[in-house]
C-alpha cells in the first residue's frame, strides 16, 4: 500500500515515522513545523507580485549562472521533450533578490536550511547501519557550509480559457536531483507522485505542511534504499486552472562530498542539469 504519511514535528515519533514514510513512499508530509505560517504567506504575496510586474525581466538569468529569474518555458523533465508550463526564480546564499520579497525570502531560506539539517539528522538516526556505513559522512554534515541548497520561487500561470498544446503540462514526471526536498504547501492542489506500479497519488500537503521527498542524491549516497520517487504537478482541470505558486527548497551538499566511489555531488548536479536543459 502507497501511504505517504502526514506526521506532527512535535511528536517523539516523529522522526521514526517520517523515515519510515520516505523508504517505503520517497515522500513524508510535515504538520506542525516551526516555520511561521506568517513567513510563508509573505513570502507568496510578495512573489506573486514580483512574477505579476515588468521588473522580473531585470533579474533573467545569465547562463551559466544558475540564480535568477527563469522564464516560462525555460526547462524540460529529464527524458521529456516538452517544456514544463512554469517559471520561476532560483535563490542561493548570494543571490541578487528583488527589494520587494528580498528580506521575507532571506528569512524563509535560513529557516529552511536549519529545518533540512534535522531532516538529515532523523534520516542518519533511523537508517540501518550497514546502510549508514555507506555514507561518506553523516547526512548532517554533508549540508553544513554548503552554499549549494536552492530555493525555487514557482509560478504556474492561470490556465484559464487557454489549453495548453498537447503533451504540455504544469511539470512533467521527473525526479529530483538533491538529497531531499522541502517544499512548502503550494497554494493550489496539484503535485502527485507514483508508486511501483506506475499509479498516480496525490500528495497531502494543506496549508502549513511541509512535503518532503528523496532525491537522487540520497538514493545514490544509500545505495537505492531510500526511493527517488517520481513525481509531476498536473494541470487544473479544462478552464478552470488558476495561478499556481510552490517554493521548493532543494537541500544540497558541498560540492566535494562523495555520493558514491567514483561521482561527487558535484559532478552529479552538472550530469543532471545538463539533462533537463539548464546547463551548457
Amino acid at each position: 500500500m502507497f501511504e505517504i504519511r502526514a506526521v506532527s514535528f512535535r511528536d517523539p515519533d516523529a522522526p521514526a515515522a517520517f523515515t519510515r514514510s520516505l523508504r517505503e513512499t520517497g515522500f513524508a508530509v510535515l504538520k506542525d513545523h516551526p516555520i511561521a505560517p506568517e513567513r510563508i504567506e509573505e513570502a507568496y504575496r510578495l512573489w506573486g507580485a514580483f512574477f505579476a510586474s515588468d521588473e522580473k525581466a531585470a533579474f533573467t538569468v545569465e547562463p551559466p549562472s544558475p540564480e535568477g529569474y527563469f522564464p516560462f518555458r525555460s526547462e524540460n523533465a529529464k527524458g521529456s521533450p516538452t517544456k514544463d508550463l512554469k517559471e520561476f526564480f532560483q535563490v542561493y546564499p548570494s543571490t541578487a533578490l528583488p527589494e520587494g520579497p528580498a528580506a521575507a525570502t532571506r528569512a524563509l531560506y535560513d529557516d529552511l536550511v536549519v529545518l533540512g539539517v534535522t531532516m538529515l539528522g532523523w534520516i542518519e538516526d533511523n537508517t540501518p547501519e550497514d546502510v549508514r556505513a555507506r555514507f561518506a559522512e553523516p547526512l548532517p554534515d554533508m549540508l553544513r557550509g554548503s552554499e549549494m541548497s536552492m530555493l525555487r520561487i514557482l509560478h504556474y500561470p492561470a490556465q484559464e480559457g487557454a489549453l495548453p498544446e498537447a503533451g504540455a503540462t504544469r511539470a512533467a514526471a521527473h525526479e529530483d536531483i538533491n538529497l531531499i526536498t522541502l517544499l512548502l504547501a503550494g497554494s493550489a492542489p496539484g503535485l502527485e507522485a507514483q508508486d511501483n506500479e506506475g499509479r498516480w497519488h496525490e500528495v497531502p500537503c494543506d496549508p502549513g505542511m511541509i512535503a518532503v521527498n528523496t532525491g537522487d542524491m540520497l538514493e545514490l549516497a544509500s545505495g537505492g534504499y531510500y526511493p527517488s520517487t517520481t513525481h509531476r504537478v498536473v494541470n487544473p482541470p479544462e478552464g478552470t486552472g488558476g495561478p499556481r505558486f510552490s517554493m521548493p527548497m532543494f537541500v544540497h551538499p558541498r560540492p566535494e562530498v562523495m555520493l558514491s566511489a567514483d561521482k561527487s555531488a558535484d559532478a552529479y548536479l552538472k550530469e543532471r542539469l545538463r539533462e533537463i536543459g539548464l546547463a551548457g
